[in-house]
């Protein structure tokens, strides 16, 4: 009982490294999403308060498909939940089609919205899926792994966004041309990567969220008899995650805005460093990664936190580079956030896991809700719109560091 337990068992491997890909599809539309934004303004000359209405559209899918594709998991399994969630990611491109020849900014919001389903519904597929691979225990560790994945993603989706959509002089630079090609591509390869993954044999899980031997065995008696609700840390998670999302989605919504307004960039370079600061993400994943070895989950959260409530302040002063330095830095401490937050607020659930996997998911809606907000000050000011994010890494910081007296079992904590 007192070894470390294992970060995974050999037979979930390679299932493991499939569901860890799909981390990364959702990473590449979610960021394309921000290119997109920029590009609209552009092109349907439509304002940055706005234009943000691109986020609302991608994660207010969020909110509306949670609990369905929780649902639809606990029925049909994590397989058939996967599937669905490519079906509809690879239908939402396919629409970019004809939303690109009404030339209708509306129609693109249906179109992301309908691919934004998919990936809600992969989101709350895939991390319950990854933290059953192996002891509860190290379920941060996994789902951190995973989420590096994710990072990468985030890098690739602005370098093909800027290169394909914003790369300024290249024929159809100025319409939607490049945007309807673009999505034709990445439709049919989700649809490839569905076929392939039907074929796919997922081993037998053991369900260790509902462990009650052995070394499994982490949900307290007193846990059992709770409804899902009762749970604080879950609760308190859940908001942290609400908040959360709204702060990335408003950091990352007006980055190539601000590289324009603030440092003077072209559109495509100010979207090649957005790719930057995702790397910043993938870095700041994997050093998370190994300092949960030595450092609690909660308190390694609380500190990053605090980390950008620096880094916000910094950015809204407009010092040139060194604002913007602390603007790709944002990435870096935002980078455990989403995960640790997530597995924070699914231990000792037992079998009410995977409902909690939903409502986290929900929690998305935060940012398609933030953006918007910050969009009524960037349309003044983007420097000072970067004030509004402190407002949830406050919350954030609460959480991580009052996460021992909200869940009082202290599990996983070191």
């Amino acid at each position: 009982m007192d070894a470390k337990p294992n970060f995974t068992e050999r037979k979930y491997v390679v299932i493991l490294l499939f569901i860890t890909s799909l981390f990364m599809l959702w990473g590449i539309a979610l960021t394309l999403g921000d290119v997109l934004n920029r590009h609209f303004q552009n092109v349907l000359h439509v304002s940055k308060s706005r234009s943000a209405l691109v986020q609302l559209s991608m994660f207010g899918a969020y909110a509306v498909m949670g609990i369905p594709a929780g649902i639809f998991m606990k029925k049909f399994g994590y397989k058939r939940g996967v599937l669905l969630g490519l079906f509809l990611y690879a239908t939402g491109a396919f629409l970019f089609v004809p939303a690109a020849n009404a030339d209708s900014f509306n129609f693109f919001r249906i179109a992301l919205f309908v691919l934004a389903c998919g990936l809600a519904t992969l989101e709350t597929v895939a991390h319950p899926f990854v933290a059953s691979l192996g002891d509860q225990r190290t379920s941060d560790q996994r789902i951190n792994f995973s989420q590096a994945f994710n990072g990468l993603g985030g890098v690739i989706g602005p370098l093909i966004g800027s290169y394909f959509i914003l790369k300024a002089g290249q024929e159809h630079s100025n319409d939607l041309v490049s945007v309807k090609h673009l999505y034709i591509v990445i439709g049919t390869v989700i649809v490839l990567i569905g076929v392939a993954f039907a074929f796919v044999k997922v081993p037998q899980l053991g369900d260790y969220h509902n462990a009650t031997t052995d070394a499994y065995a982490v949900v307290p008696v007193e846990h059992v008899d709770k409804t899902l609700f009762q749970h604080k840390h879950f609760v308190f998670a859940a908001i942290a995650q609400l908040f959360n999302v709204a702060a990335q989605g408003g950091t990352w919504a007006y980055f190539i805005n601000y590289g324009h307004d603030v440092m003077h960039f072209t559109d495509e370079k100010a979207g090649y460093f957005f790719s930057l600061s995702m790397i910043m993400m993938v870095v700041g994943r994997s050093a998370g990664t190994v300092l949960m070895r030595y450092i609690a989950p909660n308190k390694l959260l609380a500190t990053f936190a605090l980390s950008n409530i620096v880094m916000c302040i910094i950015v809204a002063q407009s010092f040139g580079w060194v604002s913007f330095i602390a603007l790709l830095f944002i990435n870096f401490f935002f980078s455990i956030m989403f995960p640790t937050i997530f597995s924070l607020g699914l231990k000792d659930l037992g079998k009410q896991t995977q409902q909690a996997s939903s409502f986290i998911v929900m929690g998305v809606v935060g940012g398609g809700i933030f953006p918007p907000l910050m969009g009524l000050i960037a349309n003044h000011s983007v420097a000072n719109a970067y004030y509004l994010p402190i407002i949830c890494y406050t919350v954030i910081f609460v959480f991580g560091y009052s996460y021992n007296k909200v869940n009082k079992l202290g599990i996983n904590n070191k």
